[in-house]
């Protein structure tokens, strides 16, 4: 139940897997929801809620429109964003994920909207210095530095969720844990992999949809105008042990080819999210991470079901 002084959030990335699982959980606690997408996204994944939502094609108006419609916006949640997993060319991944939020978070001040929550990656703690996704992850973490300098204006709030490594049903077969749910419960002859030594803190979508949830519940305790917090379990596990614990819950007959193929350069070794800061909010993710694979299994095959007929 949502029992603090926001009331209306306007979304973006509300048509994707992440922030449309959101939506709906934000309705489901009695939240206004705007949504911000392009004329031509896919709706399929927010079509039980369109009716309770209000919707703006961001490429067919000027975005203070929602500011101008609405009395007031009480919290932006950004989510939406650009992997470049489809061949985008730099300058469409840094209009993404950089101009576009850059853009929006200056409006939304002008409007006195009191929160700016935007979803950052793991990829861009100060420590790592990973060359997966360059352009993704440089576009994320100039946005991020922009949207601190911002708070420091003190017209806005801005709370950065780092999420660490996210994962659930449904989500793009083009993202590495989708990939390996699917190639398993398909019962691929062959899965070639690295090693699988690389320690990741693995997030079930329902968890870190959890914590924007405690974040906006609490916002009357967010009393600096920069927040941090990492979302993830607080626990990092090899990727072999993922891999091996969806191998064997799924009963796949996938052989696994640990070693058939080399590190990338420069890959992260070990991430692990320091998630002290949300528990202080009574945030908690649930429940271990065994049962949120199993989940993923029956919703996985679930889909995959779906999507042949």
């Amino acid at each position: 139940m949502n029992t603090t002084s926001v009331k209306t959030v306007l979304l973006t990335g509300g048509t994707g897997f992440l922030g449309s699982q959101l939506a709906s959980e934000l309705l489901h606690n009695n939240y206004q929801v705007i949504i911000l997408k392009r004329s031509f996204s896919n709706t399929q994944r927010i079509q039980s809620i369109l009716p309770q939502v209000s919707l703006y094609d961001i490429d067919k108006i000027q975005l203070e429109q929602p500011f101008q419609d609405f009395p007031k916006i009480d919290a932006v949640i950004h989510t939406a964003t650009c992997h470049g997993l489809n061949q985008e060319h730099l300058s469409e991944v840094l209009s993404a994920n950089t101009w576009f939020p850059l853009r929006l978070l200056e409006i939304a001040a002008d409007y006195q909207t009191s929160y700016f929550i935007n979803t950052d990656t793991f990829y861009n703690k100060a420590n790592y210095s990973s060359q997966h996704r360059n352009g993704y992850t440089l576009s994320k973490k100039q946005f991020f530095s922009w949207g601190k300098l911002a708070s420091q204006a003190e017209k806005i709030k801005f709370i950065n969720l780092r999420i660490e490594h996210l994962f659930g049903a449904g989500d793009s077969e083009k993202k590495f844990v989708t990939f390996l749910f699917r190639s398993l419960i398909q019962n691929k002859p062959h899965l070639p992999l690295t090693q699988g030594e690389q320690k990741r803190d693995f997030i079930h979508v329902k968890d870190a949809i959890s914590a924007y949830l405690t974040i906006l519940q609490n916002s009357d305790k967010l009393d600096q105008w920069y927040h941090e917090y990492d979302v993830g379990r607080g626990e990092a596990v090899t990727l072999r042990s993922l891999i091996e614990t969806i191998h064997q819950l799924s009963h796949s007959q996938t052989v696994l080819e640990f070693g058939a193929i080399p590190y990338r350069q420069g890959d992260i070794m070990y991430s692990q999210g320091d998630i002290t800061a949300l528990k202080q909010l009574g945030w908690q993710p649930q429940p271990d991470l065994a049962t949120r694979i199993q989940e993923t299994i029956i919703a996985e095959k679930q889909f995959l079901s779906v999507s042949k007929q």
